[in-house]
């Protein structure tokens, strides 16, 4: 199995300009080399002053929709392999909240689970996650990865290794590459004036089908 890159864009709250709560992740067959490639294209594209810095996120200003999209189409041709989940604020079941406070980190693990479940059933011998690394309100990050393992086992050959990180996203280009990937899907599903476009350039990546949670329904 390819490692595993994800991100997530969005926030949990019901106050958030957003909508929707995003999470998508991406397998490669070389790692260093898909880091390589959009690095290389962020330092010969981006404006000079952008080219030097840690990160460039889907969300950054100081560059035009044009070289957005443009990021996007290269993202696109770097043999990611998308995988991804969503849900509306408005359903998240009452069952995550405990005296009306929202149980964010549990929320946040099981939508993890749910993108990492669809990988299995596989026969390989490692199953390596990367996250980039966020606050998980009520959990500690061991909880979270022994949680995810035990989600997993049932679907993993016998001694298979599992690696769950999560990682400072400044130093992992990969990550960062997931930010541009959850980012553009979210304008998608918020029809962003970017939104259509975004979709068109990665449905040739998408794995299956992008899954809404606490929806009957499905999309795509």
């Amino acid at each position: 199995m390819p490692h595993i890159f994800l991100d997530e864009s969005g926030q949990f709250s019901s106050h958030s300009h957003e909508n929707y709560f995003v999470v998508a992740s991406f397998t490669i067959g070389e790692q260093r080399r898909t880091a390589k490639g959009f690095r290389a294209w962020l330092r010969g594209h981006f404006p000079r002053k952008m080219r030097d810095l840690s990160e460039i996120k889907w969300a950054s200003t100081g560059f035009s929709d044009a070289l957005r999209l443009n990021t996007l189409r290269e993202i696109s041709k770097l043999d990611v392999r998308i995988r991804f989940a969503y849900l509306l604020h408005r359903n998240i079941p009452a069952g995550y909240r405990h005296k009306n406070i929202l149980q964010s980190g549990l929320l946040y693990t099981n939508i993890v689970g749910e993108i990492l479940a669809s990988y299995l059933p596989i026969i390989d011998s490692e199953f390596r996650v990367f996250c980039d690394r966020r606050k998980l309100s009520g959990m500690s990050e061991t909880e979270f990865k022994e949680i995810l393992k035990a989600r997993l086992l049932p679907g993993l050959p016998k001694n298979t290794v599992i690696q769950i990180e999560m990682v400072d996203s400044t130093a992992v280009v990969n990550i960062q590459i997931a930010d541009w990937i959850a980012g553009a899907l979210a304008q998608y599903l918020e029809k962003g004036k970017l939104g259509e476009e975004c979709f068109k350039i990665l449905k040739g990546n998408i794995m299956g089908e992008g899954k809404e949670l606490f929806n009957e329904e499905t999309f795509m």
